[in-house]
């Protein structure tokens, strides 16, 4: 149950439903298992909709939960609207919202193109504050229900050769941490996690021209969630993922801006 000073505890004696965007791996994946493993039945959203069956079948098989598949592109204005209508006509509710879906590009600003930059912002931005928008109301009026929108270490200052991707990820944390305090007195809570390096596609995907991915301290996925999920009973609005992120993040607010951003642009600069 919630209350005034803690988070979301799923009471034992309800079933309870997390939708989970991106599920198709890395992070997402980690969710869907671990809620699982939890007692959750899953809504499974991301494009790829053969490896979200794999994972729905995998995740059936081993805990006899329920786990829908929803294919969609979030990148489509249309999907979050369309997800409420899916999840009506599937006879679920949504108890849990993992907005985890995400897009990041490595590069100099004027090296990608435009299109590059506004999908960054429509899938990290615009798709999950309107996916928020659309699942929270429910949850307001059943006075219940918890949010976890997926932000990164990256939000807490300007990262050069990935300023689009930076910028995306400090809005979810100030986003996060607004309606945080917004929805509290209705009984739902909202968690931003910020994750540092994580063992996932996500390098692969943004086609990281440094190695500085593969020198960082990295975690694990399941870490990662873990720790989200456990910080999820404690209410509180922002968790940064792994003692050395969190004394990261802390850094970056102990030094002047713009020597912040000058040591990120020596880290991030492509040289390859």
């Amino acid at each position: 149950m919630l209350t005034a000073q803690r988070g979301w505890v799923p009471m034992a004696a309800m079933k309870k439903t997390a939708l989970v965007t991106g599920a198709s791996s890395g992070i997402g994946a980690a969710y869907a298992r671990a809620l699982a493993a939890r007692g959750y039945d899953l809504i499974l959203v991301a494009r790829r909709a053969d490896r979200l069956q794999t994972l729905a079948d995998e995740l059936k098989a081993a805990h006899g939960l329920r786990a829908e598949v929803l294919p969609a592109d979030l990148l489509q204005r249309e999907t979050p609207a369309g997800l409420v209508r899916d999840v009506a006509a599937l006879g679920m509710q949504v108890d849990l919202l993992v907005n985890n879906a995400g897009l990041g590009v490595h590069g100099a600003f004027l090296a990608a193109t435009a299109e590059d930059a506004l999908r960054m912002i429509d899938l990290n931005i615009a798709s999950l504050t309107a996916m928020t928008h659309a699942f929270a109301p429910a949850m307001v009026e059943r006075k219940g229900g918890a949010i976890i929108n997926v932000a990164s270490t990256a939000a807490f200052q300007a990262i050069p050769f990935m300023g689009v991707y930076a910028a995306t990820k400090a809005y979810v944390l100030a986003f996060s941490e607004a309606i945080a305090e917004e929805l509290r007195p209705h009984g739902v809570t909202v968690q931003c996690l910020c994750p540092g390096a994580t063992e996932s596609e996500f390098a692969v995907v943004a086609q990281f021209k440094t190695d500085a991915p593969e020198k960082a301290p990295t975690m694990t996925a399941e870490a990662v969630v873990a720790e989200s999920l456990n910080a999820l009973a404690g209410g509180r609005a922002v968790h940064v993922a792994g003692m050395l992120n969190q004394l990261g993040a802390l850094s970056t607010r102990m030094v002047p801006r713009f020597v912040a951003t000058k040591l990120a642009g020596q880290i991030f600069k492509p040289n390859r």
